[in-house]
């Protein structure tokens, strides 16, 4: 298969004025050619050295052997904390294991499974809204991400009242907040204003009073015996196995609004990338569509064995176009990372961006080509250098969650729609919060 376009135009080298000009717009460009060759890079400003690691054996080190020595860095956290609180994807230490110890029951082996029909009903009114013509996929896929975090969390459809609210208010959210926000940059005091915009913290504030009243009337039914059985319910209902405390409503709004972003703007993203991909290379669309065919009309879990294709198809669109594009942790003590040594308090940046383009361990890494996991390189670049759920401790608690739905949407979204792209209009990805692209994602509709 031929490649798709490549981000734009990778400069040779970026001083930290040029990141400083474009961090809020578009870091990805920002990023130099030779990062896509270097194992590691450093990276220094003024007030802190940043190593980014491409490097297998230091990943695997800092996620999988000793991510205890490698917390979150709290400079991310900066950009996030007005919409995510003290959420688990913020949280380090004890407070972290203990927000996992409650959240990851809801989503062990068999609750994918009684999920799995909210999911397909999301599925069937996201293919039955699109029209034919010319669309922005990327809004659809957005629409389609959110009804399922809705349906499956809370039991209530996108239509509903307070969740099309939430979803109004978190897409102008999205757009207004860049991955990075300048306290990542310049350490500040804690009395220091953070430089949020304006919109983005009135935003933050609108979606967490909605996530609130939701919280609070599932917490009324489940006293009154009445709550369905649903990922709220279990999380909810959940105690510490060393405390026996459950979350009170301040931290469920904080873990609701990380479910949120992860679990549907993750999968927008990677959504609307697959089927711009398909797009391209009308041969795989051809082929995902031929295993959507032999899906029942209300496709069953088991039914998922048979979109292994279509799975691929997915995969190598969170490889391209990986939704977070790094992940940055803070060494708590002195290291050495092959010549270099490592100062406490210095950042290390795993970039998914970087890595699963990776020129010393993929072949042809900016091809798009599904079938590349079958080869003795896809698995062991599988295995080694592709994390877009992170690894280790650390993983993405949604990521088994996140690959049940992204194949299963797309299958029934090519179960009923030919894709074609639009002359003229190549996406440009850009770091929002999540990788986007810059003018949406805009594909020709047909029927099948």
């Amino acid at each position: 298969m031929t490649r798709p376009p490549k981000p734009p135009a990778r400069p040779d080298k970026v001083s930290l004025l040029r990141y400083l000009r474009l961090f809020r717009k578009d870091i990805l460009s920002a990023q130099p050619e030779k990062l896509y060759r270097a194992r590691m890079a450093e990276f220094r400003t003024p007030f802190f050295r940043s190593y980014l690691v491409n490097q297998p054996d230091l990943i695997e080190l800092v996620l999988k052997e000793r991510p205890m020595d490698f917390p979150k860095s709290g400079r991310v956290g900066e950009g996030l904390r007005p919409l995510l609180g003290n959420s688990v994807f913020l949280t380090n230490g004890a407070t972290w294991a203990r927000q996992r110890r409650i959240i990851d029951p809801a989503f062990e082996g068999g609750r994918l499974r009684d999920t799995f029909p909210a999911m397909v009903a999301a599925g069937q009114a996201a293919a039955a809204r699109l029209r034919e013509g010319v669309v922005e996929i990327e809004e659809q896929t957005s629409h389609a991400a959110a009804d399922v975090i809705f349906r499956t969390l809370f039991s209530i459809p996108i239509e509903h009242e307070i969740a099309a609210q939430v979803f109004s208010q978190f897409r102008a959210y999205q757009r207004s907040q860049p991955i990075l926000n300048l306290a990542a940059f310049v350490p500040l005091p804690r009395w220091m204003p953070r430089f949020h915009r304006h919109s983005t913290r009135a935003t933050a504030r609108a979606i967490r009073r909605l996530i609130t009243d939701l919280t609070a009337a599932r917490q009324a039914e489940i006293d009154a015996g009445a709550a369905p059985d649903d990922l709220a319910t279990k999380i909810m209902t959940t105690a510490d196995p060393e405390t026996g405390a459950r979350f009170d409503t301040q931290e469920m709004v904080d873990q609701v609004a990380i479910f949120f972003l992860a679990g549907h703007e993750t999968s927008a993203s990677a959504l609307a990338w697959a089927l711009y991909l398909l797009a391209l290379y009308p041969q795989a669309q051809e082929r995902v569509a031929q295993e959507a065919a032999a899906l029942p009309e209300t496709p069953a879990f088991s039914d998922m064995s048979g979109l292994k294709f279509t799975r691929d198809v997915f995969r190598e669109a969170l490889r391209l176009y990986p939704p977070v594009p790094m992940l940055v942790r803070e060494a708590t003590r002195a290291e050495r990372f092959r010549d270099r040594d490592i100062a406490p308090g210095s950042q290390i940046v795993l970039s998914p961006w970087h890595l699963h383009r990776h020129a010393r361990l993929w072949e042809w890494p900016d091809d798009f080509d599904p079938d590349r996991f079958a080869t003795r390189n896809g698995k062991s670049c599988l295995r080694e250098a592709f994390i877009p759920f992170s690894a280790g401790p650390r993983v993405c608690t949604g990521a088994g969650f996140a690959m049940v739905e992204g194949p299963l949407l797309l299958a029934m979204l090519l179960r009923r729609w030919r894709l074609e792209t639009v002359p003229d209009r190549d996406p440009v990805p850009v770091a929002h919060l999540t990788v986007r692209s810059r003018d949406g994602i805009w594909l020709r509709l047909t029927p099948r």
